[in-house]
C-alpha cells in the first residue's frame, strides 16, 4: 500500500502554521501546560451556553510553529515509511453503538417530535480546527446555528456530526478550547465525531499517546465536563469509540475511524487489526437481519474518491467496505468523508445504484484548490478511479472558494443533502448544491 508524504495542507513551507506546544520543540513557543482538574460529572448532556455570546476575535492559548515537527514526520515518512496507528477497542463488543436518545438524556421530547414529524435533519462537515485564528471556524459555526431558527420546527437540526480533524495538528488537549468548545459555545444540540488524522497523529519525542483527547471528550462513559472546556458548559460526547454504529430516528450511520497517515485512510491492515471489518460486517448483517428501511450511511475522514487536490484518495479501503457490502448485499445510500479541505459531490453507479460520495472538509481550517493542469475543473467529469467492477464515478459538483456544511434531512422515504457555503451569510436558507435519493431503490431522485 504506498504512503504520499505529509504535505500537511500543502502550507507550512509558504505561511507559519499556528501549533501545538505539548507536542513540539523546546525552541517553539508552548501553550499553558493542561490542568491537572479531573472531568466533572453533571447530571445530564449539557450543550450550548445559557446566552448568546460574541465571537472571540482571537484564541486563548499563543501558538507556535509547527514546522520543525512536520519535517521530522517527513523524514519519518520518507526513511520508515510511516504506518496507522493502533487504537483502543471500543465498549460494546463487535458492533458498538450509540444512539441519538442517550446522546440525549432525559430529553425525549426531541426523539418523539422527530417520529412524529417523520422527519430528520442534521448537520455534517469536518476539518473545522482552525489554527490561524477563530475567523473561519465562526464563519460555519454561526451559519450552522443560525438554522435553528426556523420556522417550522421540524427544519431544525438535530445534532451535528462532525467529519472528522476536530483539533489541529495534533490533536491536543491544549487546543481543544479555541479549536472546539469556543467556536459551538452557542450551538444548542449535540456533536458526534468521529476522528481524523489529525485527531489521532502524534508528533515525533512528545510521550503523548494516540487519541488521548479525543478519547477524552468524545469517548466518555458518563456525561462530564473535561478540563479542555475551560468553564463552557458543554459535556464531553459518550460515543464507544472511534467506530460505532450511530441510530437515530430513520437514520444508522456507521462511523469509522481511517487512523493517522495523511494519504491513504487505513481501516484494516497488520499494523492495527481487522476489528472495524468485522463490525462492518455486523453492523450489515444487523440492517439485513432486521429489514432496516431507513438512509445507511457510511462516515469516514479520509475520502474514496477525490477529484484533483493535494490529497489522495483511498481505493483500498473502499475495496474493503465494498466487499463487505456485496457479501452482505446491503449498499449505503450515501458516504461522507472530510480530509481535502473543500466540497466535492460525486455519484457512484453500480448495480443499478446511484450512491452519492460527498466530502464536506471545509469546515474552517483551510481551502485547497481543485484544478486540473492548471485550468478550472468543469462539471459532470468521469474521473479516473479505482473502483470495486470499474463503477462509473463522476464528479457531480465542488466548491473549493467557500467553507461551508452539510445539512441533511432523512424521511422514512429520502435522504436529501444539501451544501451551504458560510459566505451566503447566516440568514440564506437556499443551498448551492443538493442531492436526493430514493431510499427504496437507492437511486437519485
Amino acid at each position: 500500500m504506498g504512503r504520499r508524504p505529509h504535505d500537511h495542507d500543502g502550507r507550512h513551507e509558504r505561511e507559519p502554521r499556528r501549533g501545538h506546544g505539548e507536542q513540539r520543540h523546546a525552541e517553539e513557543a508552548a501553550p499553558e501546560p493542561r490542568s491537572s482538574v479531573e472531568p466533572s460529572p453533571v447530571g445530564g448532556p449539557v450543550f450550548a451556553q445559557p446566552e448568546p455570546t460574541p465571537d472571540p476575535t482571537r484564541f486563548a492559548v499563543r501558538h507556535g510553529s509547527d514546522r520543525e515537527a512536520y519535517r521530522e514526520i517527513d523524514i519519518l515518512n520518507r526513511e520508515h515509511r510511516l504506518a496507522p496507528m493502533p487504537f483502543p477497542a471500543p465498549r460494546g463488543g463487535i458492533e458498538p453503538r450509540l444512539t441519538l436518545a442517550e446522546v440525549l438524556g432525559s430529553d425525549q421530547q426531541t426523539i418523539a417530535a422527530i417520529e412524529a414529524t417523520g422527519r430528520l435533519v442534521f448537520h455534517a462537515v469536518g476539518d473545522t480546527g482552525s489554527t490561524r485564528g477563530p475567523e473561519t471556524q465562526n464563519l460555519v459555526a454561526d451559519k450552522m446555528t443560525a438554522d435553528f431558527d426556523e420556522a417550522n420546527p421540524a427544519d431544525a437540526p438535530r445534532f451535528f456530526f462532525h467529519l472528522g480533524d476536530v483539533i489541529y495538528s495534533f490533536g491536543e488537549a491544549a487546543y481543544y478550547y479555541d479549536q472546539f468548545y469556543e467556536p459551538y459555545r452557542d450551538y444548542p444540540a449535540p456533536v458526534i465525531a468521529i476522528a481524523g488524522n489529525h485527531d489521532g497523529m502524534v508528533a515525533p519525542e512528545s510521550g503523548v499517546k494516540t487519541l488521548t483527547a479525543f478519547l477524552e471528550n468524545f469517548c466518555q462513559q458518563d456525561f462530564v465536563v473535561t478540563p479542555e472546556a475551560g468553564g463552557l458548559s458543554r459535556t464531553a460526547q459518550i460515543e464507544p469509540g472511534v467506530f460505532f454504529t450511530f441510530e437515530a430516528p430513520f437514520l444508522r450511520v456507521l462511523a469509522l475511524y481511517s487512523n493517522t497517515l495523511e494519504d491513504p485512510g487505513v481501516i484494516a491492515d497488520d499494523h492495527i487489526g481487522d476489528s472495524q471489518l468485522r463490525y462492518v460486517e455486523a453492523a450489515l448483517q444487523r440492517v439485513r437481519e432486521e429489514s432496516f428501511q431507513g438512509a445507511l450511511l457510511i462516515a469516514h475522514h479520509h475520502p474514496v474518491y477525490v477529484a484533483d487536490s493535494r490529497h489522495g484518495g483511498s481505493p483500498k479501503m473502499g475495496e474493503q467496505i465494498d466487499e463487505i457490502c456485496e457479501k452482505n448485499r446491503v449498499w449505503p445510500h450515501a458516504v461522507l468523508a472530510g480530509h481535502a479541505h473543500n466540497y466535492q459531490r460525486f455519484t457512484r453507479r453500480h448495480a443499478g445504484m446511484e450512491i452519492p460520495y460527498l466530502i464536506a472538509g471545509n469546515g474552517g481550517h483551510g481551502l485547497a484548490r481543485l484544478s486540473r493542469r492548471g485550468s478550472v475543473l468543469r462539471t459532470p467529469s468521469v474521473i479516473k478511479a479505482a473502483t470495486s467492477g470499474g463503477d462509473d464515478v463522476t464528479l457531480e459538483n465542488y466548491d473549493d472558494r467557500d467553507y461551508g456544511y452539510l445539512r441533511v434531512i432523512v424521511t422514512q422515504a429520502r435522504l436529501r443533502i444539501e451544501y451551504h457555503p458560510a459566505s451566503d451569510g447566516p440568514f440564506a436558507k437556499t443551498p448551492d448544491d443538493v442531492v436526493t435519493v430514493v431510499l427504496a431503490s437507492r437511486t437519485l431522485a
